[in-house]
């Protein structure tokens, strides 16, 4: 009986070896070709890439947190969605009000501070777990990894939001204020006295209104206020001049490790963003090859 019933199973995978190597190499073809699609784009049009990019990753986590119920991460969504939506509608609007960079990279700010620290907590969350001391707690390994990989995924999807729209209200805002174009000369000559990135006065008397806090030097001697230099480069990513465009040692320029815009940082986000964005729609696309020629 035994042999006869692994006869017919025998029978009626036949051919499948066959069905499943087809269906390896064309998910293989389909990561390639979409790999170099996507970098010709992102070298050619960067800006349309950029904004579809961003697009995915704000809307792609909304359609598996509503089918597989996580409400927790659709509040936390909704509640950045909306407050992000709000500072992104002030930093595109024209004229410029003179509190809007500070309200930007003020928000921005405050994800970065708290996706790096929730990313952080989550890390060591699970090489706790690994190496076994969630039980001097007395919690089970799955409860304490779900909690890490959690708040990892957490800080690192929020972290690449954050730098993305942050990246793209810095552009508005410098296009706007008019002393930083990201192709071609800026509208507006830079004064000695005047801060490319707010465009308001650094130096002020008393009596006078406008901000007043430390400045900083960069090497090709332009002088913006701190909290705005810091603002274009760590939350914005920009790594040259507001206004000249020399490229900025961020190395000399800030000494907390937080404020350091690490190598490997930036590449495990931008890795995140593509798995998170695109990783999906190839996925789709592979499973439309295979439904369209009959492979299962």
């Amino acid at each position: 009986m035994y042999w006869v019933e692994h006869a017919r199973m025998h029978a009626k995978h036949r051919g499948h070896e066959a069905m499943h190597a087809e269906m390896v190499l064309i998910l293989i073809a389909t990561l390639v070709v979409a790999q170099l699609l996507l970098v010709q784009w992102k070298q050619r049009h960067p800006r349309s890439y950029n904004m579809v990019t961003l697009f995915q990753m704000w809307v792609v986590p909304l359609y598996f947190t509503v089918k597989l119920h996580w409400w927790r991460f659709l509040v936390i969504w909704i509640l950045f969605s909306a407050v992000t939506a709000f500072v992104t509608f002030r930093a595109t609007r024209k004229p410029l009000v003179q509190t809007t960079p500070r309200l930007v990279y003020k928000w921005f700010l405050l994800i970065y501070k708290i996706s790096y620290a929730t990313g952080i907590v989550g890390y060591m969350a699970v090489m706790f777990t690994l190496f076994g001391l969630n039980l001097l707690f007395k919690i089970k390994p799955e409860d304490a990894m779900d909690f890490g990989i959690s708040l990892l995924f957490y800080g690192l999807y929020y972290g690449v939001l954050e730098r993305d729209f942050a990246e793209m209200c810095a552009d508005y805002m410098a296009s706007t204020i008019g002393f930083y174009s990201e192709s071609g000369m800026p509208t507006k000559h830079l004064s000695d006295s005047v801060c490319a990135v707010c465009g308001q006065q650094i130096f002020v008397d008393v009596s006078e209104e406008g901000i007043i806090e430390n400045t900083y030097r960069l090497s090709c001697n332009h002088v913006f206020h701190e909290f705005c230099i810091r603002g274009w480069c760590i939350v914005g990513k920009k790594q040259t001049c507001p206004y000249c465009k020399e490229k900025v040692d961020l190395k000399r320029m800030f000494s907390n490790p937080w404020e350091r815009p690490h190598v490997m940082y930036g590449q495990l986000l931008d890795w995140l963003r593509y798995l998170v964005a695109w990783q999906p729609v190839i996925i789709g696309v592979v499973q439309g090859i295979n439904y369209i020629l009959g492979l299962e």
